[in-house]
């Protein structure tokens, strides 16, 4: 048995999910998937609250990826994620892995992992840095 797409992602339920990002070209299997292991909808736009986990579909028109991140971050909780999700290599807007290797850090955060998510959609996991204690 095939772990669903959505628990690969580290959801739970009950998690409360920021979308960033989202257009028609989304997977709309791996949103469903997402949605019925949290049990809850996706949160967008002007958020005020704190959230499990961002999910921000990337392509490589959409302009500013570091400020994109810092968005993601703002109602992030201290133990939660950003997935970046973005075309595979051949389909439109595809991102080169080095493009968001160069983001995360400026925008304080580390990845951890990268994999296929989707049939068109690769996830790569970052995760806030943790502040050195003196």
């Amino acid at each position: 048995m095939t772990t669903p797409m959505g628990s690969r992602l580290g959801f739970e339920s009950g998690f409360l999910i920021l979308e960033m990002g989202y257009s028609q070209d989304c997977d709309e299997a791996l949103r469903s998937e997402v949605e019925k292991v949290t049990g809850t909808k996706f949160l967008s736009g002007d958020v005020h609250e704190v959230v499990d986990g961002v999910i921000i579909w990337w392509r490589d028109f959409d302009g500013d990826l570091v400020d994109a991140l810092v968005d993601g971050l703002t109602y992030l909780s201290d133990t939660g994620q950003i997935w970046v999700l973005t075309p595979k290599i051949g389909r439109q807007g595809h991102v080169e892995p080095s493009d968001i290797q160069d983001a995360a850090p400026t925008a304080g955060l580390n990845q951890t992992s990268s994999f296929s998510i989707a049939p068109d959609w690769s996830a790569t996991r970052l995760v806030a840095r943790k502040s050195a204690k003196r």
